[in-house]
């Protein structure tokens, strides 16, 4: 299928054929009919990609003190890795488009249906690609008589509707409009249908008349003087009861305005970016309130309402982001006696195929406009699995990878290509545009969104699994039943019915699996090891993790996508205990702080050993991401090994120290993959004894029974 991608690092704008992408549970897929380009949104991402380094830098100093902090904590290797990976990714552009559903989600039977005609919503789902899959929360009917090109508008009309809903006028209120681009002309429409008495306040003529046209009682450029005393002649002296800025600008000046002409006590919402500085003076005489309003309305930026349908309970959010979506495509029906006329702002319409000069009439303003549609002409066909003829698999590790997200593209495919008994044949991704590039950037012969390509595909001898957590149990079953070898990030399973999934798997089939518990490959972790066996007795392991802080919607705290950072993130340090001590664990305790950012952040665990070892498991969000991340010590038989985030290795005895010191942190992804891709061509034996894994597995997953229950759990 065909999308608009743009490049993060280079800024370059292209029409690509990508993999088109597969329906999935609670989703639709849609066959794209028009997409709306946001002149002013789209042009600031736009702006923002075609920016040089240091460009980018001055425009986001928040992640440039990130990447400073990252820098200094895991060294200047790694994280120049992960920048690069992160400007590399694609960037699919749009997020307001209507279309046809081709297929429905299970879930979602009987809520949507084949053929029906949906406006959809979200940058990075509602893209300007021929095939989308979207949200049911973020999909609306089309009501009939409304165009495709004219239910396009839908999501920038939620905007605007979520900004005017924020204003809380009501009848007769004066309310002024600064600036009148798209979504300031979608507000004062909406504005004039609930009956408010609108002030369009701008400094384009055209914009101005256009807005007259659509209902504003009264219209003003700013180039001439005379607004205030226009603004007092209409409210009768009392001066605007709340004041919505549309504007897109690095001044202040619209909050200026703002404060000039609110009366007392008035509300002041912005939807456009501008400049926030303003005078405190003006603000504090007369009692003003600003807010931002949250693009769509409540619900957007929330995973559990706009990815996994969660609903919220009417009598406490009336209009969510879905229903003031619903709200602005019923106003477009033609049979209202007053309705929302969105073809009166189109002003250019192009074909999918010229996207390009769409856009270069969007970023270099070569002739004015406003509404700029896309149209889709003809339909899109989803792709057909075709398996291309093998190329000889002898000897070699003929990979198919599903799942490429940042990990994946920074660390695991970089080190993959380097590996001479690597043939790289299929990567499947959730979504088109991710495949094609990915293939593009590593050599694939194949992208794909289909799993079965893979899974499918009698050449590919080894499936690399690099997804969110909640599918790794099934993919690595499956492609053991498929009689292929897994690599799979951890974790490998989030309880023990997936666990058992893969065990019942793993002892009918050929292959063997091996988890990304990369710390036990690092160096630094090899020689550690080996200088604890040699120093008989039990060991006393200490592992101390500053995490840093995560999101509290992360999709790594979902139940059913991650998780929690328990079992997707500790379990790689009750590998590394278990890699460490060299016996089985037999026992495990657990306590964790209070949770006071919706996620267990903060745990310590206890393992006890087969041989008598104990080891303890500190992780924790709390601290300073200054301080090093990762800091072990281990105690054995009168020597003390201290592992300090990867970057030195210390040696104590008999009174002395032996410091070893790395340049670039080594967490042993190279090592780990080395052994995997050798133990895949030369038919095994798996580079781990896969028993040790599932160990680790149930130990993890018992941590999370010992919080729950308070006590010791033995395995």
């Amino acid at each position: 299928m065909k999308q608009v991608i743009q490049s993060l690092r280079s800024g370059k704008l292209s029409l690509k054929e990508v993999p088109a992408p597969r329906v999935r549970p609670g989703h639709l897929l849609v066959a794209t009919r028009a997409s709306l380009i946001s002149a002013g949104t789209e042009r600031m991402v736009v702006d923002f990609a075609r920016k040089s380094l240091a460009g980018k830098a001055r425009e986001r100093p928040d992640l440039v003190r990130k990447t400073i902090d990252k820098a200094r904590r895991d060294g200047i290797a790694a994280t120049f890795k992960a920048v690069m990976a992160r400007l590399d990714e694609p960037l699919p552009l749009g997020y307001s488009a209507a279309g046809e559903v081709v297929a429905v989600g299970a879930g979602l039977e009987g809520l949507f249906r084949i053929g029906q005609r949906v406006a959809v919503a979200g940058a990075g789902l509602a893209n300007h690609a021929e095939l989308n899959v979207v949200p049911k929360n973020l999909a609306a009917a089309i009501p009939d008589g409304v165009s495709d090109e004219e239910a396009a508008f839908g999501t920038c009309g939620s905007i605007a509707l979520a900004g005017v809903r924020s204003l809380g006028a009501v009848l007769g209120d004066v309310v002024a409009v600064v600036g009148c681009g798209l979504i300031g002309q979608l507000a004062l429409q909406l504005l004039a249908l609930q009956g408010a008495r609108v002030v369009a306040i701008d400094m384009n003529p055209d914009r101005l008349a256009l807005a007259k046209a659509m209902g504003a009682e009264l219209a003003w450029n700013l180039a001439e003087p005379g607004v205030t005393q226009a603004v007092a002649a209409l409210s009768g002296g009392v001066g605007c009861d709340s004041i919505l800025i549309a504007a897109a600008t690095e001044s202040s000046e619209p909050l200026e305005l703002a404060a000039e002409l609110a009366r007392d006590r008035a509300r002041i919402v912005m939807v456009g970016k501008t400049g926030t500085t303003f005078d405190y003076t003006a603000f504090m005489k007369k009692e003003l309130s600003l807010s931002v309003s949250r693009s769509y309305g409540p619900g957007r930026y929330d995973e559990d309402f706009e990815g996994r349908g969660v609903k919220y309970p009417v009598g406490w959010v009336r209009w969510t982001e879905a229903e003031n979506l619903r709200e602005v495509v019923r106003l477009m029906s033609p049979g209202l006696s007053r309705r929302l006329d969105v073809a009166a702002l189109t002003s250019h319409c192009f074909p999918l195929d010229r996207a390009e000069d769409a856009y270069r009439l969007v970023t270099e303003a070569t002739e004015p406009h406003l509404g700029v549609v896309l149209r889709y002409d003809g339909a899109p066909k989803a792709d057909a699995t075709v398996f291309p003829a093998p190329r000889t698999a002898a000897g070699k590790c003929v990979i198919g990878a599903i799942g490429a997200g940042g990990f994946a593209r920074a660390v695991l495919l970089p080190e993959l290509i380097k590996l001479p008994e690597v043939e790289l044949r299929t990567l499947c991704t959730q979504r088109g545009h991710s495949a094609e590039h990915g293939q593009q950037t590593f050599g694939f012969a194949n992208a794909t969104t289909d799993v079965e390509a893979v899974l499918n595909d009698p050449a590919i001898n080894a499936v690399l699994i690099a997804t969110r957590h909640g599918n790794h149990a099934e993919l690595t079953a499956r492609a053991l039943a498929a009689g292929k070898s897994v690599l799979v990030e951890k974790p490998l399973a989030l309880d023990r019915a997936q666990l058992e999934q893969v065990a019942a798997a793993r002892r009918d089939a050929a292959g063997f699996f091996l988890v990304g518990f990369n710390r036990r490959f690092a160096p630094m972790t090899v020689r550690a090891r080996q200088h604890l066996a040699a120093h008989p007795g039990p060991k006393v392991v200490l592992l101390r993790v500053n995490a840093g802080a995560m999101p509290a919607d992360s999709w790594v705290n979902a139940a059913d996508d991650g998780g929690g950072r328990i079992l997707g993130e500790v379990c790689h340090f009750i590998d590394l205990a278990r890699a460490l001590v060299g016996a089985a664990i037999v026992s495990v305790q657990a306590e964790a702080a209070a949770a006071g950012r919706g996620g267990c952040d903060d745990v310590a665990v206890s393992l006890g050993f087969a041989d008598g070892s104990l080891a303890t498991i500190v992780y924790t969000a709390q601290g300073d991401t200054a301080v090093s991340k990762e800091r072990f010590e281990c105690f054995a038989g009168g020597t003390v090994v201290t592992i300090d985030n990867f970057l030195s290795l210390a040696l104590t005895g008999n009174g002395r120290t032996k410091v070893s010191k790395s340049l670039a942190q080594d967490k042993g992804h190279r090592a780990e993959l080395q052994a995997f891709v050798a133990a895949v061509a030369k038919g095994g034996p798996a580079p781990v004894d896969e028993a040790e894994l599932i160990e680790t597995s149930q130990a993890t997953i018992a941590v999370l029974d010992s919080l729950r229950e308070g006590r010791r759990i033995e395995l």
